[in-house]
């Protein structure tokens, strides 16, 4: 008879398989080679973990307890399947320790190096091209970032019906697509490495500037993803775009403190207080940006953006932020990842460092852009520049417009705040609040 699980032990249970499920579902997926089958059998581990541990207490290696379990399972199940013969034998000849000690069982097949190695194959399958961008960033955040169905629906403001048929779906799609557990050839990394920093990175931004609801940040997802970026750059140390984007993130992810005030409204770069900013994640952040220059090579997208947030960072004051290099910067951007977003920062930072009617003309050449049409960011920043030259009537109407596209309820409010300044002040402050770049 199952032994139901008192709350210390079930809370054990979950913080122990958040932390090793990535690990766990890696080492599984090798063995049966069906991620979809790997995650159903770590929940049954993590099920015998909770009918067990109040009973044993949690083992000195909890990890290895539920591998050791979960793979005695896969080779059980593997005889049902009739490929006893081929499979036993390669995955473990004395895999039947038996149940009182399977930690000491694990201990003796595995080693961490084919850990890692199995958890850079996870990554890199879980975010494979053949998947759409919500369904890597559903599959990752629940396979490598050990997020619960509920909790990756609340974090993109979307029903966990959404979100469980995404991941139902993923993982029929690699099963019908026969895509290999493996980590790609060297020369077909360039598409499946950006890939996964790009599903990296777009669950960090959703966490450090929501797309939609009432609050500005989502603080646990940019942990969620810093987590997965600096395993991403443990795992391939040689790569320097994946230090970039760690780089990135840390640096980015140091103003946390300082981009909300005390009732949770937004607080733009320019007038946040920079004692508040965390100093170890930005050493952090510039000694990943080092790695990366030292690696050689031309500075990759999520390398440049570093350099730009180092720009930032390195400032004591607003005031001494170095605008034309910032400048500089966003052109070789525009260079190697050209996009309307990346001319549209150009536009903020030649306005701050050459004028606003300069930055004012980067913009307007925006205008037709069509993947600008319902960006709320460039009324925003058009705004910003004609506040800053004067045009108090027309900066009004670009903060409405930038209002009425946001979904986020903290920046409606904001810019509907900026666009009452033009009204009351007649002509605005003379200096312009730009969003941050």
């Amino acid at each position: 008879m199952a032994v139901t699980a008192t709350g210390d032990a079930r809370r054990a249970v979950e913080a122990v398989f958040r932390i090793e499920s990535a690990r766990l579902i890696a080492g599984l997926t090798r063995i049966v080679r069906d991620v979809g089958l790997a995650e159903e059998l770590a929940q049954d581990a993590m099920v015998a973990a909770l009918e067990r541990w109040p009973e044993t207490g949690v083992p000195d290696n909890p990890g290895a307890w539920l591998m050791a379990t979960a793979r005695n399972r896969a080779i059980d199940l593997l005889r049902r399947q009739e490929r006893l013969a081929r499979k036993v034998e390669l995955l473990g000849r004395d895999a039947e320790s038996g149940p009182g000690r399977p930690e000491a069982d694990f201990a003796r097949v595995e080693d961490r190096a084919g850990i890692e190695d199995d958890l850079l194959r996870l990554v890199f399958l879980s975010c494979h091209p053949v998947l759409s961008t919500p369904a890597r960033v559903a599959l990752t955040l629940r396979l490598v970032g050990g997020l619960r169905t509920d909790e990756i629906a609340r974090a993109f403001l979307t029903s966990e019906a959404t979100v469980q048929q995404r991941i139902v779906r993923a993982k029929k799609r690699l099963a019908d697509a026969r895509v290999p557990f493996e980590v790609p050839a060297r020369a077909e990394w360039g598409a499946r490495l950006s890939s996964v920093l790009e599903v990296v990175y777009l669950v960090f931004n959703e966490g450090y500037a929501a797309t939609a609801g009432d609050d500005w940040m989502r603080p646990a997802l940019c942990e969620d993803a810093l987590r997965l970026g600096r395993m991403v750059a443990g795992l391939l140390p040689k790569e320097p775009e994946a230090h970039g984007l760690v780089a990135l993130m840390e640096i980015q992810a140091s103003r946390s403190a300082a981009r909300t005030g005390p009732t949770g409204e937004p607080v733009l770069l320019l007038e946040q207080n920079r004692s508040r900013w965390d100093r170890l994640l930005i050493r952090r952040g510039l000694a990943a940006l080092a790695r990366a220059e030292e690696l050689g090579g031309t500075l990759g997208p999520y390398a440049l953006q570093a350099a730009i947030a180092a720009c930032h960072a390195r400032a004591r004051t607003a005031q001494e932020t170095d605008w034309p290099r910032i400048a500089v910067l966003y052109e070789a951007l525009g260079q190697v990842a050209p996009s309307p977003v990346v001319e549209l920062n150009r536009a903020v930072a030649v306005g701050m460092a050459f004028g606003a009617a300069q930055g004012l003309a980067v913009a307007d050449g925006l205008a037709a852009e069509p993947a600008l049409a319902g960006y709320h960011l460039l009324p925003s920043v058009r705004g910003d520049l004609l506040a800053r030259l004067g045009r108090a009537a027309e900066a009004r109407q670009e903060f409405l417009r930038a209002a009425a596209l946001t979904r986020n309820a903290r920046e409606r409010a904001l810019l509907e705040e900026r666009a009452a300044e033009q009204v009351e002040e007649g002509g605005g402050t003379g200096h312009g609040r730009p969003p941050e770049s």
